[in-house]
This record gives C-alpha cells, sequence and structure tokens, in this order.
C-alpha cells in the first residue's frame, strides 16, 4: 500500500502520484463516495450508542442499589441499620458456575482451610462495583483461588449526617461479621481497598489491627504531598484554588451534599486529549466493535454519587490538602491517633509508574514519612510488601483484565505466603512460569511469585523526597486554613440561607459532565428517528476499506489533535507547578505559615508525643529481652524454621514454590495451623536478627527432645526448602552448618539407645 505524500507536489515525482496510493481499479472519486457513505453510517451509528448510553444512565439511576458489579451477591448487613448509620452495605459474593476454582482450591475451600477475602471499593464520585467489574478482577481472582469473597459497595445518597468516622466503624462491624461467619478460618479476613477505599482501610486497620488479615492497597494515594518534580500536577490543585473553602462553598451550594461528580471531573481534567477527544474517536473509528465495552465503563464512569459536606471537607482537611495521615497527625473525636504504625496486619501496595491520579510517590510515600530506617520498621513489628506496574494507568490496576489474571490473581493465590513473611519491608515480583521453570507442579496460575527484601533507602529512592516542596504544601495547608476561616465567618452563613434542596437538585442535574447524559436518550423527541437509522444502517454497513486515503487522512489529523491537546497540558501543568512554588515558596509566606526549622535529613517530622515515643521504646527493648530469654525455648518446629531463617537470612527471597514445599513439612512436624505457624516464623526471625550465632548455637538444645528419624526427615526438608532457589557460597555453608547441628542432634539421641539396647542383650 501506498501513503499519501503531503509534503510535496505529486507531480514532482511519480512515485508519489494520487493514483497510486488507491488499490487497483480505485480513483479518486470512488475513495471519496466510500469514506462519505462510511463517515456518515459511522455518525450514525456513533449518535445511536450515545442514545443507548443515555437510556442506561437513566436506567442506572433508578436501580435499587446501583453497581456495575458482573457477580451475584446476597446482602448480609445493611450499614443504614447499624448504631451509627451510613450507606454502606456488605454483600456476599456468590461464584457463578462459569468460575469454578481448581481442585486444589475446591478441596481446601471444602475443609475451611481459606481465609475470606473482602473487597472494598472507592467512593470518589462514581458508583461502586469497580473491584468485581469484570470476571478478570479482585473478585474474580478470589473466587478461582476457592475464597469466599465478600463486598463492600455503598449507595448514591449518603445517610444525613454520617461521617468518615461513622464509615470507619461499619468497616470495622462489617468485618466483625465476616470473622463471625467463618469461625474455623485459618486467618482474619484478607481485605483489599482501592483508591480511596485504601487510605479508608488503613485508617480502619490503626483503629482496629485486631480484626485484620493482610491488607492489600491498590492504587491508593495516602501520601498526597509526594510526587516528583515536572510530573503528578494533579497535588498542586488545593493550593492553587486558595484551599479548601472552595470545597465548603460547593457543599453549601449542594445544601449539606457534594456532587462526586465534581472528583470523577477532576480526574478528567487530567488528559483532556483522553477527555475530550481520544475515547469518543476511539468509539467512532471502531464503531462496528467498541460499543460493548463503551457502554460497560460509562456504567461505571457515569454513575455519580453524592457524599456528604462533612465527609468531604474532613477528606480534603486532613488527607488532600493537610496530608495528615502519613503523618500520623489525625486524632479521631473519642481521642484515638490513628497511626499506621500501629497496623499489625501485613500491608501490600499495589501502584503503577503509568498512573497519573496515585503515582508511587503518593502510595509509598508514607512509609519514608513514619520510619526513618529498617530497623525503624523492624522495631514496629511491621511487614510490608510493595509492587509496581510499568505503564498501567489508574483505573487499569482496578477494572485490566491483564492485573486481574496477573497481579490480583497472584497476591490472592499467595495470600497466606505474605502474611507468613516476618517484619520488613519487601518488593513483589510475578515472572512468566514457562516450561524450564523449575518445579512448575509447585505453581498456581501462569505466573511465579516472588517477595524480595528490600530497605527503606531503596523506597526513598522511588518516592525522591524534598523537604523544600513538603515545606511549600505545609505553608498551603496553613492558607487553606486562613481561607476556610473566612469563608466560614464572612460567607457560609448566607450562603445556607439562600440554598435550597430544589436549588441543589437543579445544580448537580447541570452539572457538565452530566448534561450528555441528561440530554440524549429516548426521552429526546430525536431518538426514535435516530435509533431507526441506525437500524438500517447496521442491516447495509459499508465500512471504508482500511487503505482509504480519506480514511489515513482522517488519522492523521486525529493525531494532531491529540498531540495538540498533549501540548497543550504539558504547558499548562508546567505553568501550574512553577505558580505554585512561586507563591507557597515565597519566605514571607512561609514565615507567616509559622513552619519550624527546617529538617535537613529528607524526611517529613511526624507529630508524636515525646512519651509515646519513651513509651514505644520501652516497649521494644521489653520485648527484645523476652526474646533473648527465649532463645533456647522451642522443639523440633522451631529449630527447623530457625534453620531454615538462618540459611536464607541474607537474601530472605519467598518464593511461592518454598512456600508450598513449607506447608508440606507443615503438616509433616505438626499439627498446628497456619496462624501458629507465623507466630514461630516471624519469633524465629526476630531471634536470628538479634544474634543469629546464639540463635544457632541454641539448636542442639531444642532438638534434644525430639526422635532421632524425625530430626533426620527434618533435615532433609530443609535442605529441599533451601535449595528450591539458587543458594550462594555463604548460603551452601550456613546450610552444611545447620545439617550438621541436625545431624549430630539426631546421633546423640540414637547412642544411648543404641548403648541401651545393648545392656538388654
Amino acid at each position: 500500500m501506498h501513503h499519501l505524500n503531503l509534503s510535496s507536489d505529486p507531480q514532482d515525482d511519480p512515485a508519489t502520484a494520487l493514483p497510486y496510493v488507491f488499490a487497483p481499479g480505485t480513483t479518486l472519486p470512488n475513495a471519496g463516495a466510500e469514506y462519505a457513505i462510511d463517515a456518515w453510517q459511522r455518525n450514525v451509528l456513533f449518535a445511536d450508542v450515545m442514545r443507548e448510553r443515555g437510556n442506561q444512565y437513566q436506567a442506572h439511576l433508578h436501580e435499587r442499589t446501583p453497581n456495575v458489579l458482573d457477580f451475584a451477591a446476597e446482602l448480609i448487613l445493611d450499614g443504614r441499620t447499624l448504631p451509627r448509620p451510613v450507606s454502606y452495605g456488605l454483600v456476599r459474593i456468590i461464584s457463578p458456575d462459569d468460575l469454578q476454582p481448581d481442585r486444589n482450591a475446591t478441596e481446601a475451600h471444602d475443609a475451611g482451610r481459606l481465609r475470606p477475602f473482602i473487597v472494598f471499593d472507592p467512593r470518589a464520585g462514581h458508583g461502586p462495583g469497580i473491584g468485581g467489574f469484570k470476571r478478570d478482577s479482585e473478585i474474580g481472582a478470589a473466587l478461582r483461588a476457592g475464597h469466599p469473597c465478600y463486598f463492600v459497595g455503598f449507595l448514591p445518597d449518603p445517610v444525613p449526617g454520617q461521617t468518615v468516622e461513622d464509615v470507619m466503624h461499619a468497616e470495622a462491624t462489617f468485618l466483625e461479621k465476616v470473622i463471625e461467619l467463618h469461625p474455623d478460618s485459618p486467618g482474619k479476613p484478607a481485605v483489599v481497598g482501592n483508591c480511596q477505599a485504601g487510605w479508608q482501610v488503613l485508617m480502619t486497620a490503626a483503629m482496629r489491627p485486631e480484626l485484620f488479615g493482610p491488607i492489600i492497597v491498590a492504587g491508593a494515594p495516602v501520601s498526597y504531598w509526594a510526587g516528583w518534580r515536572g510530573k503528578n500536577p494533579m497535588r498542586y490543585s488545593g493550593g492553587l484554588l486558595g484551599g479548601s473553602w472552595l470545597t465548603a462553598l460547593t457543599g453549601d451550594l449542594g445544601d449539606g451534599r457534594f456532587d462526586g461528580a465534581w472528583l470523577v471531573q477532576n480526574f478528567e481534567n487530567l488528559n483532556p486529549a483522553n477527555t475530550l477527544w481520544q475515547k469518543y474517536n476511539n468509539l467512532y473509528a471502531n464503531i462496528d466493535t467498541e460499543a460493548p465495552r463503551y457502554l460497560g465503563f460509562e456504567k461505571y464512569w457515569g454513575g455519580h454519587v453524592f457524599l456528604n459536606a462533612a465527609e468531604m471537607q474532613y477528606i480534603v482537611d486532613n488527607l488532600f490538602v493537610g496530608n495528615r495521615l502519613a503523618r500520623g497527625d489525625i486524632v479521631m473525636s473519642d481521642g484515638v491517633r490513628l497511626d499506621l504504625r500501629n497496623i499489625r496486619s501485613p500491608i501490600v501496595v499495589f501502584c503503577s509508574y503509568g498512573d497519573n491520579i496515585t503515582p508511587p510517590p503518593q502510595a509509598l510515600g508514607w512509609i519514608t514519612d513514619l520510619y526513618r530506617d529498617d530497623a525503624d520498621l523492624f522495631g514496629h513489628d511491621q511487614t510490608i510488601v510493595y509492587a509496581t506496574h510499568d505503564n498501567i494507568g489508574h483505573l487499569g490496576i482496578f477494572v485490566s483484565s491483564s492485573t486481574g489474571r496477573k497481579e490480583h490473581r497472584e497476591f490472592v493465590s499467595n495470600i497466606d505466603l505474605i502474611d507468613l513473611l516476618p517484619s520488613g519491608l519487601y518488593e513483589a515480583h510475578m515472572g512468566a512460569r514457562t516450561e524450564a521453570t523449575p518445579r512448575a507442579d509447585l505453581v498456581e496460575g501462569d505466573h511465579v511469585l516472588s517477595i524480595a527484601p528490600r530497605s527503606i533507602d531503596d523506597v526513598r529512592a522511588i518516592v525522591q523526597p524534598d523537604p523544600e516542596s513538603d515545606r511549600r504544601f505545609a505553608t498551603a495547608a496553613y492558607v487553606s486554613n486562613f481561607n476556610l476561616g473566612l469563608y466560614r465567618s464572612f460567607v457560609q452563613p448566607w450562603l445556607r440561607l439562600c440554598v435550597t434542596p430544589w436549588s441543589a437538585d437543579l445544580a448537580s442535574k447541570f452539572h457538565p459532565l452530566r448534561i450528555p447524559y441528561e440530554s440524549w436518550s429516548d426521552r429526546h423527541p430525536l431518538a426514535s428517528s435516530v435509533a431507526q437509522a441506525a437500524q438500517s444502517v447496521r442491516e447495509s454497513r459499508k465500512a471504508a476499506p482500511a487503505d482509504n486515503p480519506f480514511w489515513q487522512m482522517q488519522s492523521v489529523v486525529s493525531d494532531s489533535i491529540e498531540a495538540s491537546l498533549n501540548c497543550y497540558r504539558d504547558i499548562r501543568d508546567a505553568a501550574v507547578e512553577q505558580l505554585f512554588e512561586a507563591i507557597y515558596g515565597a519566605p514571607w509566606l512561609q514565615a507567616l505559615a509559622g513552619l519550624p526549622p527546617q529538617r535537613d535529613d529528607g524526611r517529613s517530622a511526624v507529630s508524636e508525643d515525646s512519651g509515646e515515643v519513651d513509651d514505644r521504646h520501652a516497649a521494644i527493648a521489653a520485648e527484645h529481652e523476652r526474646l533473648r530469654h527465649s532463645m533456647t525455648t522451642g522443639g523440633l518446629i522451631e529449630a527447623s524454621a530457625r534453620a531454615l531463617l538462618f540459611v536464607r537470612r541474607t537474601h530472605r527471597e519467598a518464593d511461592e514454590r518454598g512456600f508450598n514445599l513449607a506447608r508440606a513439612m507443615l503438616g509433616t512436624l505438626s499439627d498446628r495451623g497456619i496462624l501458629s505457624f507465623k507466630q514461630v516464623v516471624r519469633e524465629q526471625a526476630t531471634l536470628l536478627r538479634l544474634d543469629a550465632d546464639a540463635a544457632i548455637d541454641a539448636l542442639p538444645g531444642m532438638l534434644s527432645g525430639a526422635p532421632p528419624a524425625e530430626v533426620r526427615n527434618a533435615a532433609r526438608d530443609i535442605e529441599k526448602l533451601s535449595t528450591t532457589l539458587p543458594l550462594d557460597e555463604q548460603e551452601r555453608a550456613d546450610l552444611a552448618r545447620v545439617l550438621t547441628i541436625f545431624e549430630s542432634a539426631a546421633k546423640a539421641k540414637s547412642a544411648p539407645r543404641a548403648n541401651a539396647r545393648q545392656q538388654v542383650k
């Protein structure tokens, strides 16, 4: 196929003359006629899809519990019936016939050996269901692995007076209910929090840590001031708007309700090329195949919901502008401080470099905010696992089938491995399973999960903390509080007198994002004519061929429009960043804000009472002293876990193949459950960190009470587990050392028995 050359006169080069851009027998008039017919038909079909979108929007609004779940569900607990009622609900997901777990998962499920999963959806302006939007999703992954699965969604309208704290208490009640329904579960429920639900789940876990199993937060912003210079412009919005007074104004205009469509609009504004052109052009260009996918997503994206004005004000003041969660500054109404370091469950953070809503610095920055170094993390006995994606966008983290089949399925399938990890910081990788993968029979799914230890410095290299940037954001928070005080004193009382429920409802209907849905549906007088024309077009559809020169020119024009909008976006974002830095970097304004002296360690200051710090240090020291006294405590299973951890202490990489082998070893050594084994592993890992040589020297005494045959069997299991992954020279030496100890213990135990038999003879 020849391409039209627009940079020179065709007559200057016969090879690029117009007749050569057409297929044989095609002329310019014929190509023009083909394109004109195709373009007219596409326009009719495009208008009809928009009509269907409007109908879908209207039907969705009138549903009793609007959602986009691809799974049937039954209501377990209605949040409106709680002592502090909220518009949330807990439902049990019913596994469909076409999505059955594999045989091993079914057996484990029937035996009650699988913990329940609870997926929390984000209340960020659009409706619930994104965690179960498709079969390949977080809910789908849990069902495929055989886990009982629950979902927490919400209604479009909040209960009057409900607060963020009320929602947190409701989430705790939902977990209590699931725990009650699964008394034989091997562990506390695993919880998945998407986007805005991620920080809400973490707040609840900081308040009630005893209720949670492993926590997976996907695309969840926690450190709102963090970001890379030249990128992530959304974090500057609050400062350039003068702070959260505009949030209060919007809530007052809504008569006490905040329209979530404004949150969705903020997302849309980030990428004007996609918002104004790409998504519509993609539908138009692929009108014969794209309509079902487009309508499916629009059902979710157009299902805007409301929040109470007080809820949204709390979120903006404490999180978006104040960044108080990552700094440990949020104190609840009952005086409880929400400190993420109180969470005892493993936390899995999944984020992407292609996410412009929650980039890795905002997803991981709380780690460098709260922990000075690795010793600080170990001292709080916390386990954090992070995984990054190279390029997927924010919504792709939840709705992409590829992440549902890969990352989410691996997290779910290996949730017990994650729960077993000793305290520390880790990074998860998913490699493809191939025919060359050793012990592929121990791998579930198409990927192999490996978890490698990392340091606080590794996360700091990703986050790139900037003390100067933090000072600017702290200044913006001060200005926000000042402006909010002015608004509440001089504007809010008068505005509330003027707003009525009727005016608030009218304002929501005329929101820029709602107008396209409201204005074009079957209620429009021309809709029936368009529907009939679209049916006629489908019956006589004539698409222009891909080599049609006018179709190619359309693609060139489309690319030019996209490039122009991207150029506008880049210029706008650069100007926003420079303006923010110029305003809030001004020394006089920072002085007016009363900022403390700048820290020079690249770490944000975390508000802590000196008494709390002293108490925590005393508790850590007491725990270490207790562990030192228990260095020789335990039997064969403790000794085996200690020996295995000693061999892998340098790299400490965990692999699902080794974990599945460890399950078998656990079954041969003891009838203890996974929870008991988790406690053993964490305690033995801590002992090795305190004094590795003393811990290994104590092994003979721990093995003295075990039968020789069991000691030798345990040694074989340790050797098998240790060699699941390649060993370096030091690890081989360490393995030989512990195997010698086990063999010596077995021989020492066998010698008295042999002597006794000789004496009997």
